[in-house]
C-alpha cells in the first residue's frame, strides 16, 4: 500500500523559510518521479516543483523558482522541499505526489500523478 506523509508545515511570516517533508512507502520510491503540489482555496491545484528518480533534473514553476528547492533522499524514501522568502501567495496546502510506472509528460500537472499525500498547511503572513 503507497503512502505519502507530509510534514513541516505550519505559520510564518512573510520574509520566512519553511522545509516539508515527505516520507514514502509501499512502493519503490527511488525508480518514481516525484513532485509538489498546492491548492489554495477556491483556486486550482498547482503543480510546485518535480524531480526526477535519480535526483539529477530539478522543475519549479516561475512562481517559486529562485526561493524553493525539491530534493530527495532515496536512502531514507523522502522528498523535501525547502521554501525561502515565503510571500503570502504561498500560502496554501501543499501535497506530495508520486508518478510510480509511469512518466510525467508536463512533470507539472496534477494527472500526471497517481500517488497523493493528505496535505499539509503553510500559512505564510503580511
Amino acid at each position: 500500500q503507497v503512502q505519502l506523509v507530509e510534514s513541516g508545515g505550519g505559520s510564518v511570516q512573510a520574509g520566512g523559510s519553511l522545509r516539508l517533508s515527505c516520507a514514502a512507502s509501499g512502493y519503490t520510491y527511488s525508480s518514481a518521479y516525484m513532485a509538489w503540489f498546492r491548492q489554495a482555496p477556491g483556486k486550482e491545484r498547482e503543480g510546485v516543483a518535480a524531480i526526477t528518480p535519480g535526483g539529477g533534473s530539478t522543475y519549479y514553476a516561475d512562481s517559486v523558482k529562485g526561493r524553493f528547492t525539491i530534493s530527495r533522499d532515496n536512502t531514507k524514501n523522502t522528498l523535501y522541499l525547502q521554501m525561502n522568502s515565503l510571500k503570502p501567495m504561498d500560502t496554501a496546502m501543499y501535497y506530495c505526489a508520486a508518478a510510480q510506472g509511469r512518466f510525467p509528460w508536463t512533470f507539472l500537472r496534477p494527472l500526471d500523478y497517481n500517488y497523493w499525500g493528505q496535505g499539509i498547511q503553510v500559512t505564510v503572513s503580511s
